[in-house]
């Protein structure tokens, strides 16, 4: 395959790592393939401009508007709470007195509907918080759990990296042992045989005096 790079390290075999200059040249080989490396203008041209307003609600829009106009945020209308007479001029005006009154209702009706919301809270809410510990508890022991299998996965790799990288480790030092002995069997023959090659020439030279 065209640009395929053979990584031939062992590093769970090989030794020397540590040894003065091999970080040095390291990281000369990581400069050199750095200035060869020519990143275009923008490595980013074939992904979709992006939305920043995807997520944005008209809310926090006009939140933001406020923020960047540096304008003061707009105090909480207490309006709805208060409870106005109506005013002198429609001090005997029956709709007047039955706004008001309305009003009045829907005032004591919100106030009854908190402390029924209260009552609740007080009553049920430490179950249901109980309850929603208990769930968060439950997700945190799975996430611990999905940790954990992680973990022992990328453990279980490692071993299996150093044994594959032992055992091609061991191959390469018996071959390395063969391939030392081949060379020096090789040697030695050759050596013979230029001995044997000059006694012949020797003995032909002897016959060839007679």
């Amino acid at each position: 395959m065209a640009g395929e790079v053979v990584v031939d390290a062992l590093p769970y075999f090989d030794h020397g790592y540590d040894e003065p200059g091999v970080r040095e040249a390291a990281i000369a080989l990581v400069e050199e393939e750095t200035r060869r490396y020519r990143p275009t203008k923008n490595y980013l041209d074939y992904l979709p401009p992006p939305n920043y307003n995807a997520f944005e609600t008209e809310m926090m829009k006009n939140e933001f508007e406020r923020l960047q106009a540096r304008l003061p945020m707009e105090m909480m209308n207490m309006k709805r709470y208060e409870l106005p007479t109506p005013t002198a001029g429609k001090m005997t005006d029956i709709s007047a007195w039955t706004e008001c009154l309305e009003n009045s209702q829907a005032q004591l009706e919100h106030q009854a509907l908190r402390i029924l919301n209260l009552d609740l809270m007080q009553e049920y809410g430490a179950s249901a918080w109980k309850m929603y510990n208990g769930v968060l508890s439950q997700m945190l022991d799975q996430a611990q759990k999905q940790l954990q299998d992680l973990r022992k996965k990328i453990q279980e790799i490692n071993w299996q990296r150093k044994n594959e990288q032992s055992v091609a480790g061991s191959k390469l030092e018996q071959l390395e042992s063969s391939w030392v002995g081949l060379v020096s069997k090789n040697y030695e023959i050759e050596r013979a045989c230029a001995e044997v090659e000059k006694e012949i020439q020797e003995i032909q030279q002897r016959q060839g005096k007679r």
